[in-house]
Parts: structure tokens; C-alpha cells; sequence
């Protein structure tokens, strides 16, 4: 009988572990939001999605457009699947996640082919390609089908715009750099308003060719993940040295 006992108790044990390491840790929304901008950002950070990063950032409007269609997904997606979560067969969860994404990404690209057509034949196979997106996967796999949708809302914004930033960052550099120019061809995205946004910023003399080829995508985004890289040891270092500043005065 005592035996028994110790056998229900260490089981007992073992089902709450495992209860709580299927659980995650509760924060703020105002963190989850901004986790995913800056602190945990999937360009930069976790370096996934490098495949349309580096071939639609050619110049700001495309890597926009791609920026929003994105956003839209992984909204939409992650909402939807943490409401849908516990009816979900653990056995079955990826298909049915790849199953909806598909879904949503047809629904956004044929109303991108009907509305914004040159904008759809500068991205191309890209904007279907959001499909296998990593992100979107990551998001629902490791967030999404573990949070409320509010939370899970909050996580995909700040990744959707993380993500967005990194794209229309490193294609305005590199239109910048290799066309001298910055929203060409913004009234493809913004209607006749986007005429206004062109403008020319360096001549054509003084441009580099190699910034719009996938060599130039490289070293650009290199460069970002340095200054991302610079700027989290710099004030984790400055928090250290605080730290040690006080325990001297001690």
C-alpha cells in the first residue's frame, strides 16, 4: 500500500510538471508587442524568412508590399488558430495550420493580382510563397496554439511589423544605394497619392549596381544584424557595469 501511495504521488508529481511545462510564462502585452520588434525580432534575431528578404527588397515599395501581405497573415493566422487550438488533434495541427495559411495567402494574393497589379508582378512567386514562410509557421506553432488570441494577436503584430521594418528598411537602402532613388514606383501601392512620395536622392553616376543584386541584399542585412548585435551588448554591458559600479560602493 505504501508503495502505491509513492507511485500515485511521483505521478501526480510528473503530471503537473508536465503541466506547467506545457504552460507559458504570463507577460505584459505591451512586452509581447515589442518582444518581437526589436528584442526578438525574426529578421534580425532569429534570421528566418531570409528568402523574400533578400529577392523582393530591391527597392521600399515592394519590400512593403510584401511587408503588409505578411502582416496580414500572421494576424489573421495566429488569431485564428489560438481560438481553434484546443479542437485541434495534436497529430493533425501542422497540416491544418498549413492548410489555413494556404488559404489565407490565395485569398491575399488574388485580391493583391485584382487591385494592385504591377505591384503583383514585381513580387511575383514571393507573395505565394508566404506559404512557407517560417515566421508564420513559428509563430502559430510556438506561440499561437499555446496563448489566448489577445496574446497571440499582440505576439504577431510586433513580429508582422518587426519583420516589415527589417523589409522596408534594407529596401530602401539598397534602392538608395543602387538607384538613387526612394519609392519608385509608389503609385503602384499608393494609388496617384504614391507620385508624390518619389523622389531622387543620389544621381546615377554615383549609384552602386551591386546593391540591388543578392550580394549587396547580404551585406546590407549583415550590417543591420551588426548594429542589432552592437547595440544589445552595449547595454548589456552598460547594465553589467552598473551593477559592478554598485557593488564597489558597497
Amino acid at each position: 500500500m505504501a508503495e502505491k501511495e509513492n507511485l500515485t504521488k511521483i505521478e501526480g508529481v510528473k503530471k503537473e510538471s508536465s503541466k506547467e511545462a506545457t504552460t507559458l510564462p504570463k507577460e505584459g502585452l505591451v512586452k509581447v508587442f515589442f518582444k518581437g520588434i526589436w528584442s526578438n525580432n525574426p529578421g534580425l534575431c532569429q534570421l528566418l524568412g531570409l528568402c523574400p528578404l533578400l529577392a523582393v527588397t530591391t527597392s521600399a515599395v515592394s519590400a512593403l508590399g510584401l511587408a503588409l501581405a505578411t502582416l496580414l497573415v500572421i494576424c489573421v493566422s495566429s488569431v485564428v488558430i489560438s481560438i481553434i487550438r484546443k479542437i485541434i488533434l495534436k497529430e493533425v495541427r501542422i497540416p491544418i495550420y498549413v492548410l489555413f495559411i494556404a488559404t489565407l495567402v490565395t485569398v491575399v494574393r488574388f485580391y493583391c493580382q485584382a487591385y494592385f497589379v504591377e505591384l503583383y508582378a514585381q513580387l511575383g512567386i514571393y507573395l505565394s510563397l508566404i506559404v512557407t514562410n517560417c515566421i508564420i509557421m513559428g509563430r502559430a506553432e510556438a506561440y499561437a496554439s499555446r496563448n489566448n488570441p489577445l496574446y497571440s494577436f499582440a505576439d504577431a503584430l510586433g513580429c508582422g511589423i518587426g519583420f516589415g521594418l527589417v523589409l522596408f528598411v534594407l529596401g530602401s537602402i539598397r534602392e538608395i544605394l543602387g538607384q538613387g532613388t526612394l519609392f519608385a514606383g509608389a503609385q503602384n501601392l499608393f494609388g496617384e497619392f504614391g507620385k508624390a512620395l518619389e523622389c531622387h536622392i543620389i544621381g546615377a553616376d554615383y549609384t552602386l549596381m551591386v546593391a540591388i543584386l543578392p550580394p549587396g541584399g547580404f551585406f546590407v542585412l549583415a550590417f543591420m544584424i551588426a548594429f542589432k548585435n552592437f547595440q544589445t551588448n552595449y547595454k548589456r554591458n552598460r547594465v553589467k557595469n552598473s551593477y559592478m559600479i554598485d557593488s564597489k560602493r558597497v
